[in-house]
């Protein structure tokens, strides 16, 4: 009987809106991993290639951690999260200054599956 692990793997300060990177996590939500994987490399959003390297990561956190089947991996649980804001500023016309915000994001992906058996000889 195989049991049910978790695994997490993390990506702090991207330097991109939560906003358009919620777009491609609840995209892949609930999938298999090896389904997200290919859902991410053909996704023409900007988000995709460090969101894809991350669930990459995920994937070889959980074979090498925790000794995990690759083909069981199910993304149990993705969210981003806003990081920190730089401010800045903009000279416009009469003087005026508009204030620009760049915005970072935090990427969490948890991953589900079964450990694998080990074989007694």
């Amino acid at each position: 009987m195989s049991e049910k692990m978790l695994t997490t793997a993390r990506l702090r300060r991207l330097q991109m809106s939560p906003r358009k990177v919620r777009l491609l996590i609840d995209l892949i939500r609930g999938m298999k991993a090896e389904a997200a994987a290919i859902q991410l490399q053909f996704s023409k959003l900007a988000a995709a290639k460090p969101v894809l390297k991350l669930l990459r990561s995920a994937v070889a956190n959980a074979k090498h951690n925790h000794a995990m089947n690759e083909k069981s991996l199910v993304i149990k649980s993705a969210y981003v999260d806003g990081g920190t804001i730089a401010y800045r500023w903009m000279p416009r016309a009469q003087g005026r200054a508009t204030p620009i915000r760049k915005r970072t994001s935090h990427v969490t992906i948890v991953l589900e599956g079964e450990k694998e058996e080990k074989k007694k000889n």
